[in-house]
C-alpha cells in the first residue's frame, strides 16, 4: 500500500563528514562492530562520553571512559585503558597494557593489568587487582581542568600566539592518537539490548551487527550491515547497501534506501526515496510522496508505479 505515491525526484541525502566540532559528539560505529549478547566487539578504539549508561561488556584495542559512565559489562583491551571519576564497572577490567583510574572508580570485578597502574584516590576494586608493571597511587588533576589553567595563565601573560599552536599542536595530538575505527559515544548516550538512544546524529559503517531500536537526531548506515531493531529519528535517515533492518524507520525527515537493502517494517517519513531492488515488507508512509529509484537514476513513472507489488 502506497500513500500520496509520486513521481518528482527528491533529493538524495549525501554523507556529511564529522567536523572537529562534531568529533565527540557523533554516535560513531565502525565497520565490523558487533554487538553479542553481552558485549560489544570493536576492532580499534572505543571512546565513551561522560554521564552514559552502557549496559554492556566492551571488548577493543583500547578504552577511554569519561566522568560517571556505568557500564554493566567487562572491559578487554590489548592497549590502554582510562577510566575518568566517578565511573562504575560492572564487571572485571582486563588489558595488555596499562591502565589509568581515576579518583572514586568503582570496580565490581578484578582489575588484571599486565602494564603499569596508574590509580587515583578512593578506588574500590572488589575483586582485587594484579598488576605485573609499576604501581603509582595519586591524585591527578583531571586532564580538562589542567588544559584550562595552563591556557589561562598563557592569556593572562598575553602570549596570544603560544595558545593558538598550542591548541593546534593538542586537537592535532588528539586525532593521531584515535585511530580511523574508533567507536565514539557521546556524553548522556543510553546502549542496552533494547535502546540504542544518543543525543546527536548517528553514523554507522560497514559490515556490523547490531541490536536495539536506534533513537537519534539523524543516521547514516553504510553497507552490508544487520540491524535487529527499529530506527527513529528527527533529521533523515540514509540506508546504504545491502542492509536488513528488522524493524521500522520513522523520521520527521528525508528516507533514502538503496539498493539490495530489506526494511522488514514499514517507513513512515516526510518524504521517502527508495531504489527498485530494495525491498520494504510493511507498508510507506509519505506527508511529500514516495519515488522508486531505477538504475541510472531513472524515475518510474505513474502506470508503472500502480502495478508495483510493494
Amino acid at each position: 500500500m502506497l500513500k500520496n505515491p509520486i513521481v518528482n525526484p527528491i533529493p538524495q541525502p549525501e554523507c556529511e563528514p564529522i567536523t572537529e566540532n562534531e568529533f565527540l559528539k557523533t554516535f560513531v560505529i565502525p565497520d565490523n562492530t558487533v554487538m553479542e549478547e553481552h558485549t560489544i566487539v570493536v576492532e580499534g578504539d572505543i571512546i565513551i562520553g561522560n554521564h552514559s549508561d552502557i549496559r554492556y561488556g566492551l571488548i577493543a584495542d583500547s578504552v577511554i571512559l569519561g566522568e560517571r559512565v556505568k557500564l554493566s559489562g567487562n572491559i578487554t583491551t590489548a592497549s590502554d585503558v582510562r577510566i575518568d571519576m566517578w565511573s562504575q564497572i560492572g564487571g572485571t577490567v582486563r588489558t595488555d597494557s596499562n591502565a589509568y583510574l581515576g579518583e572514586f572508580v568503582t570496580i565490581d570485578g578484578k582489575l588484571v593489568v599486565k602494564g603499569d597502574l596508574d590509580i587515583g584516590n578512593d578506588v574500590k576494586i572488589n575483586g582485587g587487582f594484579e598488576a605485573r608493571g609499576w604501581i603509582v597511587i595519586r591524585n591527578p588533576i583531571p586532564v580538562i581542568a589542567y588544559l584550562f589553567m595552563y591556557l589561562s595563565e598563557m592569556l593572562r601573560m598575553g602570549k596570544d600566539e603560544e595558545v593558538e599552536r598550542a591548541l593546534e599542536e593538542l586537537f592535532e595530538d588528539e586525532m593521531e592518537a584515535v585511530s580511523d575505527v574508533a567507536m565514539i559515544i557521546p556524553n548522556g548516550s543510553r546502549i542496552s539490548i533494547d535502546t540504542i538512544r544518543v543525543p546527536s546524529k548517528a553514523v554507522i559503517g560497514n559490515n556490523c551487527r547490531l541490536v536495539g531500536n536506534i533513537r537519534a537526531m539523524s543516521l547514516q548506515m553504510g553497507d552490508n550491515n544487520t540491524l535487529y531493531g527499529s530506527i527513529r529519528t528527527v533529521g533523515d535517515t540514509m540506508i546504504g547497501e545491502n542492509n536488513s533492518i528488522h524493524g521500522n524507520i520513522i523520521s520527521r525527515g528525508d528516507v533514502y534506501v538503496s539498493q539490495g537493502s530489506h526494511i522488514l517494517g514499514e517507513i513512515n517519513a516526510r518524504s521517502i526515496k527508495i531504489h527498485e531492488t530494495a525491498r520494504v515488507d510493511g507498508v510507506l508512509r509519505s506527508q511529500k510522496g514516495t519515488v522508486f529509484e531505477r538504475e541510472h537514476s531513472e524515475v518510474i513513472s505513474e502506470d508503472e508505479l500502480m502495478n508495483l507489488d510493494v
